[in-house]
C-alpha cells in the first residue's frame, strides 16, 4: 500500500512545485535518475508505465526508494485502465495520473484514499474530475492549451488546482508564465531528464538542473 496518504502527497506538490516524469527499462539506469532527482531536492517523482513489463521495473524502484530515498513520493502515470491502476497501487504507488478522464481509476484510488490526478483538456472535464474527487487536475498536453487555458479556468473556477505536463520546461520565463497564471505545480519529463543526460549518465548535472528548477519555482512563488 502507499506509504503517504493523498494529504501529504497534495501538500508535498503544491510545496514543491515540481514533479520529474520519467521512464527507462533499465532498473539500474532508473535508480541512479530516481537518486539524482532526489539529491537535488525533488520529492516526487512520476514513473510514466509506457514500456513492457514496466510495473516490474516499478516495483523494484519503489523498494528501493522506501529503503534508500524515503522522503520520495513516487507515483505512476500514463496510467489508461482501472485495471493497471490497481496493479500499482498493490505495488505500492502513491499517486496515479492518468492521461485521460477515467471514472473507474477514480472509484480504485478513491477506495485507497490514494492521489489520482486526471488528464482534461476542458472546463467540463476539469468539472466532471472534481465532482469525482480529483484534487489536483493534469492539463495535458500542456503545451497546446498554454498558461493563458488555465487563467481562463481560474476565473470561473479558482479553486481548481492545475498541473500541467507538456509544454513546461526549466526557463524561468516558461516557469513564471505557468505559476504566475495560478498552477499549483508543473510536471516535467524530457526537458528535465534529457536523453542525452539519460544516455551519457550526466547524473551530477541532473542533479544540479533539479536544484535549480526547483529554485526558480520557489523564488517565483515567493
Amino acid at each position: 500500500m502507499a506509504q503517504f496518504s493523498r494529504i501529504q502527497v497534495i501538500t508535498k506538490m503544491k510545496e514543491s512545485g515540481l514533479i520529474p516524469l520519467f521512464y527507462n527499462s533499465d532498473i539500474n539506469v532508473a535508480k541512479k535518475v530516481l537518486k539524482s532527482c532526489y539529491d537535488g531536492g525533488a520529492r516526487l517523482l512520476e514513473f510514466t508505465s509506457r514500456g513492457d513489463f514496466a510495473h516490474e521495473i516499478f516495483q523494484e524502484l519503489n523498494k528501493y526508494a522506501s529503503k534508500e530515498l524515503p522522503e520520495m513520493i513516487l507515483g505512476v502515470g500514463s496510467i489508461t485502465d482501472g485495471a493497471s491502476a490497481s496493479l500499482y497501487l498493490q505495488m505500492g504507488a502513491n499517486f496515479i495520473v492518468t492521461p485521460v478522464l477515467r471514472e473507474d481509476i477514480a472509484i480504485i484510488c478513491n477506495r485507497r484514499k490514494v492521489l489520482w490526478s486526471a488528464g482534461c483538456g476542458s472546463l467540463s472535464e476539469i468539472a466532471k474530475a472534481e465532482e469525482l474527487g480529483c484534487e489536483i487536475v493534469k492539463l495535458f498536453p500542456g503545451n497546446i492549451y498554454g498558461p493563458e487555458f488555465v487563467k481562463a479556468i481560474k476565473g470561473p473556477q479558482p479553486w481548481t488546482s492545475i498541473m500541467p505536463t507538456g509544454g513546461v520546461s526549466t526557463d524561468p520565463e516558461n516557469l513564471k508564465s505557468w505559476f504566475e497564471a495560478g498552477v499549483v505545480c508543473v510536471g516535467m519529463g524530457s526537458k528535465l531528464i534529457s536523453k542525452d543526460i539519460v544516455l551519457n549518465k550526466k547524473y551530477i548535472e541532473l542533479t544540479q538542473k533539479v536544484s535549480k528548477t526547483l529554485n526558480i519555482i520557489k523564488k517565483i512563488n515567493n
